[in-house]
């Protein structure tokens, strides 16, 4: 392994693990569960170094690594749906104690509601709106086209909204 190739591949892992981890624990739902798709992430990155080819950024090729990979991960091993460990992110802080509850239980609901809709509208609502991809880097992640992502998203959106009324978590008047 060249120096250029392993300097590289350790920066890439010292910049986006956690970001990728995290993106897979959305994924998956199981702390655990994330780790065997967060390493073979990182082990195919440094198989096929050499097919990157430098049209996207390295975030969007070791995102689209890690979405095939837990993909493939989740047709081989259905997942246990727990959120124990999604939330266990360190907290700022600054805010009151109410405000940190208010603040998770929010996001458990929002999680609940978006483990409940398709995995399509899941990838896409995760990779654009949580994660902060464009539409381009998106679609290269999941391999489908830029219309596809804008077609998806509109569709998803409503979609977790009717999710978030249904669980009751939301109602008419705040929607």
């Amino acid at each position: 392994m060249s120096n250029n190739k392993r300097n590289e591949l350790q920066e890439w892992f010292t910049q986006y693990h956690q970001t990728i981890f995290k993106y897979i624990l959305l994924m998956v739902k199981d702390f655990h569960q994330a780790e065997d798709p967060m390493q073979e992430t990182f082990v195919k990155a440094y198989k096929y170094h050499h097919t990157f080819n430098r049209d996207s950024s390295a975030k969007t090729w070791l995102f689209s690594i890690a979405h095939n990979v837990t993909v493939d991960y989740l047709r081989k091993k259905k997942p246990v749906r727990l959120l124990q460990g999604i939330l266990n992110a360190k907290q700022d802080s600054s805010p009151i104690p109410e405000e940190v509850i208010q603040m998770k239980e929010s996001a458990i609901e929002l999680y609940q509601a978006l483990y409940n809709l398709k995995e399509s509208y899941r990838e896409v609502i995760i990779l654009r709106k949580i994660k902060g991809f464009s539409i381009s880097e998106t679609s290269k992640i999941l391999n489908c086209s830029k219309g596809k992502v804008k077609q998806t998203l509109f569709r998803a959106i409503p979609a977790l909204e009717k999710q978030l009324l249904q669980e009751g978590f939301i109602n008419e008047e705040t929607k």
